[in-house]
């Protein structure tokens, strides 16, 4: 993934998908080791909930916080995304 960003010239990301607390994450991390902005979209990420174990996808949420250059809606992404636009 990181040599097909870097061979479009991508410098910033945005991250959604199925599994928060692992998946996610684990993009999220490796794309910050590689020395991308990374952004995630927390309306666009699930995460599994266990009555033992507790709340993936709150916990993956303050992983995000500590980690992300920005976390947020969508929306508010995609208005950034726009307002930045030439």
């Amino acid at each position: 993934m990181v040599l097909q960003l870097r061979k479009r010239g991508c410098r910033r990301v945005i991250l959604g998908g199925m599994l928060a607390n692992m998946c996610v994450e684990s993009h999220l991390r490796h794309l910050l080791e590689d020395g991308f902005e990374v952004a995630v979209a927390v309306d666009a990420v699930a995460g599994p909930r266990h009555p033992q174990w507790g709340d993936g996808y709150q916990a993956a949420t303050v992983n995000y916080r500590f980690l992300a250059h920005a976390v947020a809606p969508t929306s508010e992404i995609v208005a950034d995304m726009t307002a930045a636009a030439p």
